[in-house]
């Protein structure tokens, strides 16, 4: 399933904040296009300056367990796009990731260098494949404290970074603190402060862009959707999604109010629960899904949709494809250059 899983969606964990151990020692990444691993390093990371820590590492992963490195972590094996996307911002090939064709279709933030190993799907990744690999980390997502996923992995020896992937209750912070959790065991905070402050350099100079954009509404809702057997199933992004939430700090105001999950944000709904929005713009996904037939082009002779307020004026706008809605700093800032230049055009 190339979406976030509806079981993902649905659970409930307080984010925790990251707590970090590391000392002065440090290492240069070169601009050669190689990480210390020997691995191609992303494009965005080829005139990379910063340093990498050296020294031992003592983290809080997001199950308050505690996890110990000698070292940064180098050759990490991850399981979730987020953190995919998250590395390779911090200047780290992965050596292992799950699910890299469907990486390279949702999440253009980062591009993916040739070469590094595919270990399976996200939600039933080859744990043999990945310990092949030698990783000194695994990092995974989890759904629940309880999740088998960190007890298998476990089992073979090697640290285990669990995160979870959103916390509604502030979800720009929960994706930052994900970013620094990472930066943290991977030695690259200096690179993680390089990238968040671009992050917020960014959405500052977005806002003043809407600001001056003298909108007729600043209403909106963004929403992804998918078909399954000829019915249409939409899914709003509501309060404490990080794309509502994003919207919303440009001076936008998102107006789905029906029920959410308490993690991602996330709603539910049909083409009717759209009329519920009223004269909102709407924006949303623009990626293909390979697994379902387009929402929007199916409901092009809906008469309900053609009725909405947002279809009537031409106010429905699709993002960008491959922005990734539960992505990293990068994907965020995509979404805030998509907001701005659909709105401003």
């Amino acid at each position: 399933m190339s979406r976030r899983s509806s079981t993902a969606s649905a659970v409930a964990l307080a984010a925790l904040t990251a707590l970090a151990l590391s000392a002065c020692g440090t290492t240069s990444v070169e601009a050669s296009g190689e990480g210390e691993s020997g691995a191609p390093v992303s494009q965005s990371c080829e005139n990379d300056k910063t340093t990498t820590s050296t020294d031992a590492v003592t983290l809080t992963d997001d199950l308050d367990r505690t996890v110990k490195l000698d070292k940064p972590a180098e050759r990490v094996a991850v399981l979730e796009w987020q953190q995919t996307e998250d590395l390779l911002s911090l200047c780290v090939t992965p050596v292992a990731v799950a699910d890299a064709d469907g990486y390279s279709t949702w999440d253009t933030a980062e591009e993916l260098p040739e070469g590094v190993a595919d270990v399976g799907t996200r939600q039933e990744p080859n744990l043999d494949a990945i310990f092949a690999e030698d990783p000194d980390l695994v990092i995974v997502e989890v759904s629940s404290p309880d999740d088998e996923i960190v007890s298998q992995l476990e089992e073979y020896d090697v640290p285990v970074l669990a995160t979870v992937g959103a916390d509604a209750a502030d979800p720009i912070q929960k994706m930052k603190d994900t970013f620094s959790l990472i930066a943290d065991a991977t030695g690259r905070s200096e690179r993680a402060d390089v990238v968040l402050d671009e992050f917020d350099t960014a959405l500052a100079d977005a806002k003043d862009a809407v600001a001056d954009a003298d909108l007729e509404t600043t209403d909106f809702v963004y929403f992804d959707g998918w078909v399954q057997g000829g019915n249409v199933a939409i899914r709003p992004f509501g309060q404490g999604s990080l794309f509502g939430e994003l919207g919303e700090q440009l001076g936008l105001t998102n107006v789905w109010s029906g029920d959410v999950d308490p993690a991602y944000g996330l709603g539910q709904t049909d083409v009717e629960g759209l009329v519920e929005v009223g004269d909102a713009m709407m924006f949303y996904t623009g990626t293909d899904d390979p697994e379902s037939d387009s929402v929007v082009d199916l409901l092009a002779d809906n008469q309900i949709w053609t009725s909405l307020p947002a279809v009537e004026r031409g106010d429905t706008y699709a993002f960008p494809a491959g922005i990734w809605t539960f992505g990293g700093p990068r994907s965020a800032e995509q979404a805030i250059d998509a907001y701005v230049e659909l709105l401003t055009a």
